[in-house]
């Protein structure tokens, strides 16, 4: 199964810093975001990674090369200007599904986590398996509720936040090009079809989407305050 970063925005709630450097690649705990990511999918087993850019994605390219001193092989999906989610994962389709598996991992470039991706499986009788965390404090409404039985429902007594780490079946996409849009309203179609289960990860999690939020995980990371990983559940 391939895995893929997505890595295409432009990251405007970023600037200054993100107007010369990519956001995944603005560091945090000596190292970029997206170095994080791709030592995460490697311990998890996760070898070949696909990586869409737009924005300076040369930059991305210069950096990470091949992905072999990081131990994967990667693959990269270039968009020229940057499409939506779902768009972007339609693009790259072919790239994530040709080893034969119809299932592929997809993480938001942007996030933290000491999530262990290794227990990520395909449900049975489902299109996704996201991941879902407490609610922060930027985002106390959350996305979606977990029932008894392990799948999402959009209403329920408790929402939490979805991590921006799925597992998504090709399924999911039919019938639809690079101009999809958002992958939310892909998620919420099939939410309401009963086809989207979840997981709720009570360990670390961080939405790197502003400075203040990046200076906040690169003092957790150098102090060793984000050095453990849970057990991810």
């Amino acid at each position: 199964m391939k895995a893929m970063i997505l890595a295409a925005g432009k990251g405007e709630r970023m600037r200054p810093l993100t107007l010369s450097t990519p956001k995944p690649l603005l560091e945090a705990g000596g190292k970029p975001l997206i170095v994080h990511q791709l030592e995460n999918l490697k311990q998890a087993g996760f070898g070949q990674i696909v990586i869409n850019h737009a924005w300076l994605g040369e930059q991305i390219e210069s950096a990470l090369g091949t992905g072999d001193r990081f131990g994967v092989s990667i693959q990269y999906s270039r968009e020229g200007e940057p499409l939506e989610t779902a768009g972007g994962i339609v693009r790259a389709l072919h790239t994530l599904t040709e080893n034969g598996s119809d299932w592929f991992l997809v993480i938001n470039g942007d996030i933290w986590s000491d999530f262990d991706l290794s227990q990520l499986t395909p449900p049975q009788d489902h299109d996704a398996l996201l991941v879902l965390t407490d609610n922060p404090a930027h985002h106390p409404e959350g996305d979606f509720c977990l029932t008894p039985d392990g799948s999402l429902a959009e209403q329920g007594s408790e929402s939490l936040t979805f991590t921006g780490i799925s597992l998504l079946n090709r399924r999911l996409f039919e019938g639809l090009d690079d101009q999809a849009g958002k992958l939310g309203p892909v998620l919420r179609r099939a939410i309401s079809r009963g086809r989207v289960a979840g997981i709720h990860h009570t360990g670390k999690w961080v939405d790197v989407g502003t400075p203040e939020r990046l200076r906040q995980l690169d003092h957790a990371l150098t102090t060793g305050e984000h050095a453990s990983r849970s057990d991810g559940q």
